[in-house]
């Protein structure tokens, strides 16, 4: 992801999450710590960018920091794409352990973090703007 991804990103971003979306700034932060502790990737079809992940990544662990996918594209395999992208990432970062967050009013994503590996290690009450919890969850790396 370069900052000329951005205005189609933000779209996303603010269509996919609502009550809690990044703002642009945000964004421009995460990206200006690429490739230092930063990796952030964006899949694209017919040249439109149709979702976006993102990665910290910082001595043996890393954090999913944020994935969407526009939603007349989501259930097509591309928010898996993105995650597998970024576990991949996380291992040639030297990564043993991968988190992160997820709504607990998200049982579709869960599910899929789930089919990748990740379990529930906690709970975070009120984390989302709106109240809502988030699920806490690791994935142990192989290497």
């Amino acid at each position: 992801m370069t900052e000329a991804d951005l205005p189609a990103v933000m779209a996303i971003e603010r269509a996919t999450f609502p009550l809690d979306a990044w703002s642009e700034a945000m964004m421009r932060g995460e990206l200006a710590d690429q490739p230092r502790t930063r990796h952030y990737v964006v899949a694209e079809a017919d040249r439109q960018i149709i979702g976006y992940a993102g990665l910290a990544a910082a001595a043996d662990q890393a954090d999913v920091q944020t994935i969407a996918v526009l939603e007349a594209h989501q259930g097509t395999g591309i928010g898996g794409a993105l995650l597998t992208e970024l576990l991949a990432e996380a291992g040639r970062r030297g990564a043993r352990e991968i988190f992160l967050e997820v709504r607990s009013d998200n049982p579709r994503a869960q599910g899929v973090y789930e089919h990748f590996g990740f379990e529930e290690i906690g709970l975070r009450r009120r984390y989302y703007d709106d109240g809502t919890d988030a699920i806490m969850m690791r994935r142990k790396l192989d290497g």
